[in-house]
């Protein structure tokens, strides 16, 4: 079956391309274009006809690559026209009225080209991470592992385990034979390494996840202290409602934000005071909460007061930022026991130092999340199968091999068995689905 759809977004458009994937794609092509000689990877410059009633659709380019030399590795044709929804529209229900044509599922070329063998599982998700990449930080990212940095170091590791697979399997089946003594005391070593490696990109304060969905970042703290305008502001839209009334916030607002390349989930939060109103008051609680579960905390203070209330104080710590808002009533920060905290004294009112409490916030994730490890897990999947591998990896060290040697063996086959499902080494068919939905279709 040949599988055709619109690769790029839906128009009016200067350009819209289309792709024709399957064994038939080269002679649909010529129906659809009266050209015998198309030229593969060059550019034919052609009119689009419907082979229905001989009318012309557009005239465009058409790019032909032939398998096993394209992204699918199937015969696949590109059609470029005019990005008109008329256009578009009509050249999709030409295709659709070919023989042994159909519209292509979300993600389904990025599957032909996996289970082509073009690219591995981790380098198919991270053509979807890309896709969907609205920072720098996350381009970043997805293209690290469409570079196959992961790929190749989980390869590497699950290789160690195979090679340490072999050795134990030859004292198996080889018991009687005059093999090295140290055979056993190697694999220990190389399997030990090989766990110490593994338990350290799990220890990674789930950076990959964060930079993929967003590091989430609270306000709270005084009542009318400007949370909501900052937010507001951030935010460069009035997500949350701003009022001289006190408790306007009762519930947390959630928005999501690119600061200078980082992505955040920043929440306005319910000012804390002492209070009686029900609402208000599980407001509050939502809201230390909120501060507790963050990964970075906006302690927002009023400036012109003079005292920094006691339950705002309990929820400073090393990872929050001190902001004392409204500069333009008072001059200074007020003196405070905070001085290991990062402060700044801002105005929301006059936009003052709002660039350099963006900077501040910059920093202070920068400084507590990018370490140097290059291998940064992006996916739950990713967790969970290096957390079953590990899990092997430590009933195989638990055991007395020259006892239990044959346990031992299918403790590592399963260790190796998961960290293959990862980069797809082994059948994953029933993880196939789930990956390639969140595609749009045409990818």
């Amino acid at each position: 079956m040949n599988i055709f759809a619109l690769s790029t977004g839906r128009g009016p458009s200067g350009i819209a391309i289309l792709r024709l994937s399957g064994k038939d794609s080269l002679q649909i092509s010529k129906l659809i274009t009266k050209e015998n000689d198309i030229k593969s990877k060059e550019v034919n410059i052609c009119k689009f006809y419907n082979p229905g009633n001989g009318k012309m659709i557009d005239e465009g380019l058409l790019l032909w690559s032939p398998g096993p030399n394209s992204y699918t590795g199937e015969d696949l044709a590109e059609f470029h026209t005019h990005g008109s929804n008329a256009v578009v529209s009509y050249f999709l229900r030409v295709l659709g009225e070919q023989e042994n044509c159909r519209l292509a599922e979300p993600g389904e070329f990025t599957k032909l080209a996996f289970q082509n063998n073009k690219m591995d599982l981790l380098e198919a998700e991270s053509i979807g991470d890309l896709i969907h990449a609205e920072t720098e930080l996350q381009r970043q990212q997805a293209i690290k592992l469409i570079q196959g940095n992961a790929s190749n170091y989980y390869n590497s590791i699950r290789e160690k385990l195979i090679k340490s697979l072999s050795y134990i399997e030859a004292k198996i089946d080889f018991a009687e034979d005059d093999l090295p003594e140290n055979v056993l005391n190697k694999v220990q070593t190389s399997i030990k390494q090989v766990h110490k490696d593994i338990k350290q990109i799990l220890e990674d304060q789930r950076i990959g996840e964060k930079i993929r969905d967003g590091f989430r970042i609270s306000i709270v703290g005084d009542v009318n202290a400007g949370k909501s305008s900052l937010l507001n502001l951030l935010s460069k839209r009035e997500a949350a409602i701003v009022s001289e009334q006190e408790g306007t916030t009762r519930d947390v607002i959630e928005t999501y934000l690119n600061i200078d390349g980082y992505p955040v989930i920043l929440a306005d939060t319910a000012g804390i005071r002492k209070v009686k109103n029900k609402i208000e008051k599980e407001g509050i609680k939502r809201a230390i909460k909120k501060a507790k579960d963050s990964d970075l905390t906006l302690i927002m203070i009023d400036a012109s007061k003079k005292t920094i209330n006691k339950d705002i104080k309990k929820l400073i710590n090393k990872d929050c930022i001190l902001i004392f808002n409204k500069s333009d009533l008072k001059k200074k920060i007020q003196k405070n026991e905070f001085k290991k905290n990062d402060q700044i004294l801002i105005s929301v009112l006059k936009n003052k130092n709002i660039e350099k409490l963006i900077k501040k916030i910059k920093d202070k994730l920068s400084k507590k999340f990018m370490k140097s490890n290059n291998i940064l897990i992006t996916r739950e999947r990713h967790r969970a199968k290096l957390n079953a591998a590990l899990k092997e990896i430590e009933r195989f060290l638990m055991k007395d091999q020259t006892k239990e040697i044959e346990t031992a063996a299918e403790d590592l086959r399963l260790a190796t068995r998961h960290l293959g499902s990862i980069v797809g080494k082994v059948d994953v068919e029933e993880i196939l689905g789930a990956i390639f939905q969140d595609f749009c279709i045409g990818k």
